[in-house]
């Protein structure tokens, strides 16, 4: 891992999107999506207590991957539009939507782009774990939620607490729990190559490397309220009802954390911003 001032982010961002061209066929397996036709609850606990009834609203879905969550929220009654830049990740998601038989519309787009290719505006705009890293830009990310948002809509996002990403553990249990990354944000992306492994299965080495931001929790809420957005809430959870990282383990009380860990972190956050009607 090292930090690349040289690569132009457009070129980072085509890097890895063959990075997601690669791996999409592998979480076609390791998130046993046959969980998800047959039936079973998808979406954490949490994140529907916090988003509230769906039904009958439109909802666009940032970095979608192939689906799932986007057709969990299709199946709760929205009206859905998921967006990604993997070309694979879109198929698949748009196979996954016919065989679960689900109303859902996918794009497939660099979200830095998506205003020039899609129209309209949405009750709810959605994006979740694992999504910010891979934004070079974070106030042009904020100012196309709220120009995709009706008055009156809201944006929703449940995301990895940056502070856990500092850390470098493994998803086996055996976690080493000691500092591989600078919390604070750094204008160039980390650049992993050797080290690239996919988050579903460590044990897979990808071909394709990576190139990650790190932002902070004050980025993400000031990015929002410079589009003009207002923060309903903010939420930190060290501990959460659904295993939504593999490795986790259940905790006493109930709740999934990591095994290992030496004291009590956050693991998630979620944040809800509106726009004014």
């Amino acid at each position: 891992m090292q930090i690349d001032n040289t690569t132009p982010p457009d070129e980072a961002r085509k890097g890895n999107r063959d990075f997601w061209d690669e791996v999409t066929p592998l979480h076609l397996k390791s998130y046993n999506p046959d969980q998800f036709l047959e039936g079973a609850p998808w979406l954490p606990k949490q994140m529907l207590k916090e988003v509230g009834d769906v039904n009958g609203l439109s909802l666009l879905h940032l970095q979608c991957h192939f689906g799932l969550d986007t057709l969990a929220w299709a199946r709760l009654g929205a009206q859905v539009t998921g967006v990604d830049f993997s070309p694979k990740a879109i198929e698949a998601a748009q196979d996954m939507a016919k065989k679960a038989d689900l109303p859902a519309h996918f794009i497939c787009a660099d979200i830095y782009k998506l205003p020039e290719i899609l129209q309209g505006e949405f009750d709810i705009v959605f994006t979740s774990i694992g999504v910010l890293c891979w934004l070079n830009d974070l106030d042009a990310w904020a100012r196309i939620i709220a120009h995709f948002l009706k008055p009156g809509g809201f944006f929703y996002i449940m995301e990895g607490h940056p502070l856990l990403t500092t850390f470098d553990f493994s998803f086996d249990g055996e976690s080493k729990w000691t500092f591989q990354l600078p919390y604070f944000h750094n204008q160039y992306p980390y650049f992993w190559e050797e080290e690239t492994t996919d988050y579903m299965d460590p044990s897979y080495h990808a071909k394709n490397p990576t190139y990650e931001w790190q932002w902070t929790v004050s980025d993400v809420i000031n990015a929002i309220i410079r589009a003009g957005l207002h923060i309903d809430f903010f939420n930190e959870f060290g501990g959460i009802d659904d295993p939504v990282y593999p490795g986790m383990s259940k905790r006493k009380d109930g709740l999934f954390t990591f095994p290992g860990m030496p004291v009590e972190l956050p693991i998630l956050f979620s944040l809800k911003a509106s726009k004014e009607k």
